[in-house]
């Protein structure tokens, strides 16, 4: 049976809804960067996820193109997540998405190099005849958080985000958003398909002690 990232870290996939710390370790990602309204139909976004899943699939199946990976095994692609931000706020504004900065991630196995990664944007490239150039190897680390699984439409989340505050302050902890520390979703379930009441999302903050 392939390996299931979801099942296998159900820690960082499949939290509760209510708000848990957890310790994020070290992480590589397919990245591509973006900004703007993920809604828009023919957006920067929507684009940008067509590139993330081109070169997923490509290392997925890479065992049946003649190029082989070291420690390579049979595997689920890791759900869609993401990295938001906006200049000169902490955290989102979900009533201004079109100031949404993006980074759109699928993990990677942690047997992919960046050398397996490159060769998997090269032959995307010629089988696909599409532009994989803004796709990139992302290693990323997390650290202390706070998450939260939010179950609704995305527009509904300030309500999950305002109980993880709750309950980090409770704890003695505050938000630490920068630079490299940023919102973060893992989207669990397929708008297109799923009924909008009953999305799955992990919601992650990161977080410090409050007097450090």
């Amino acid at each position: 049976m392939a390996f299931d990232f979801k099942k296998e870290y159900k820690e960082f996939y499949m939290p509760s809804d209510k708000p848990s710390m957890v310790e994020v370790p070290p992480f590589n990602y397919i990245a591509v960067r973006g900004r703007g309204n993920p809604n828009d139909e023919d957006g920067e976004y929507k684009k940008a996820i067509n590139l993330l899943y081109g070169i997923a699939y490509t290392i997925k199946m890479s065992h049946k193109s003649g190029y082989r990976i070291d420690g390579y095994f049979e595997y689920v692609v890791p759900p869609l997540e993401g990295f938001w931000w906006q200049n000169g706020i902490d955290g989102i504004d979900y009533r201004h998405k079109e100031d949404f900065n993006w980074i759109t991630v699928i993990r990677l196995p942690d047997f992919v190099t960046e050398e397996d990664f490159n060769w998997a944007v090269k032959e995307a490239t010629r089988k696909k005849k599409m532009d994989f150039s803004k796709a990139e190897y992302l290693h990323y680390e997390e650290g202390l958080c706070v998450q939260c699984m939010h179950i609704g439409n995305y527009d509904d989340e300030p309500a999950t985000v305002k109980l993880m505050d709750d309950f980090m302050r409770q704890k003695g902890y505050v938000p630490d958003f920068s630079e490299s520390r940023l919102h973060h979703e893992i989207y669990l379930s397929d708008p297109r398909k799923a009924d909008l009441t009953k999305l799955k999302t992990v919601i992650r903050h990161p977080v410090r002690k409050e007097n450090e």
